[in-house]
């Protein structure tokens, strides 16, 4: 196949040398402009400066310790996202007098600066773990509710025409025909937006910071001209949601398999 051809697929082995080619490419730039001083290592450090810093992020800052305390915020934050916006999407998609509620306020819920709010949430909820648990809930959920809403309204009404005549009632279509479908849909939705919370991580680690997390940690980096650290922590935090990516579709092809059929 052309690696050319529009919207082709790559053989898994093709795509797999192309894949570490590209970050190879991207690894040898990187230390050629570090290198011949184009960038100066204080504001780019070098990938083996990045690699090195691991040891000292491991056995002083206690990163996997930190790594631990973020992903049980995140996975906290994103099961509540989720837990909220299936059942209330379903109401707002399936029933016209709570979409005529809501569904302008949630739209326009979505262009919402969230930094804007995180004194609310302070005010609210403290400092603690709650406080920031909540605030990732909100950031994933602006982005889930409208998807959950829209892929209702995607459902075939030929489906549905189908089932009413074989005499199925209305909680009898929406467990046979919406619940299914959307959820299918809705799975691939719940992936894709799985890094939005690792968006905000930082920004909710910072308060009350003795309580750590990875976002926290790269945050003290920062202020302490450790950008090789802050790199390195970048790049856990990118390995970390891919892990992740490919956990979700793995279950998703195991709940979900007509999809891959």
């Amino acid at each position: 196949m052309s690696l050319f051809a529009l919207r082709g697929k790559l053989p898994g082995i093709t795509r797999m040398k192309i894949e570490l080619f590209g970050i190879l490419g991207i690894l040898i730039v990187w230390y050629g402009l570090v290198a011949t001083n184009i960038i100066q290592s204080r504001i780019l450090p070098s990938p083996i400066t990045v690699f090195t810093s691991f040891g000292e992020l491991i056995a002083g800052d206690h990163l996997f310790k930190n790594l631990g305390v973020s992903l049980g915020l995140n996975l906290l934050g994103y099961i509540e996202a989720v837990a909220i916006a299936i059942p209330l999407g379903f109401c707002i998609g399936l029933f016209p007098i709570f979409r005529g509620l809501f569904e302008r306020p949630i739209s326009a819920i979505r262009g919402l600066p969230l930094s804007a709010v995180l004194g609310l949430f302070i005010l609210w909820f403290g400092i603690s773990t709650n406080m920031k648990v909540q605030f990732l809930t909100l950031g994933v959920l602006v982005y889930l509710l409208p998807v959950v809403v829209q892929r209702i309204d995607e459902v075939k009404q030929i489906y549905v025409d189908t089932v009413k005549t074989l005499g199925a009632n209305r909680w009898q279509t929406i467990r046979k025909v919406f619940i299914p479908d959307v959820l299918s849909r809705v799975s691939d939705d719940i992936r894709v937006l799985l890094p939005i919370a690792w968006t905000y991580i930082i920004m909710a680690e910072v308060i009350n910071k003795s309580e750590g997390g990875i976002g926290a940690l790269a945050y003290t980096a920062g202020r302490q001209s450790r950008p090789d650290k802050v790199f390195a922590i970048l790049a856990m935090i990118i390995l970390v949601v891919f892990l992740q990516d490919k956990l979700f579709l793995f279950l998703d092809r195991k709940f979900f398999k007509h999809k891959y059929v």
